[in-house]
């Protein structure tokens, strides 16, 4: 497995500077190539019944991290994940399109 360095403060506290990328359509994303670290998703405009799929791979195939299905009375909300993919960050959205946004490094 690999691993991401992460930056620390002057007291040695981790310091992120998560990247961020915003996903409005029923599509598959390529966030990232090679390892990295999945911190959040976030559904700012959440449809019911709407699907997110979190593959650890540079195409839709597995290893899948996770799927998340938006519940019927969808409120805006953040699934924190923070674990590493070694692969790269594939998301794919499906069933309605969703307003989400996916920070990582």
């Amino acid at each position: 497995m690999s691993t991401v360095s992460v930056k620390k403060d002057a007291n040695g506290f981790p310091s992120y500077n998560f990247n961020y990328v915003n996903i409005t359509t029923q599509t598959t994303t390529l966030v990232k190539t090679g390892a990295g670290f999945l911190h959040s998703i976030t559904f700012n405009n959440p449809v019911s019944t709407g699907t997110v799929k979190i593959d650890d791979a540079i195409t839709d195939t597995t290893p899948i991290i996770g799927i998340i299905t938006t519940p019927a009375s969808p409120q805006p909300y953040t699934v924190l994940y923070d674990i590493e993919f070694t692969v790269g960050l594939t998301i794919v959205t499906g069933t309605a399109s969703q307003n989400i946004t996916v920070s990582f490094i």
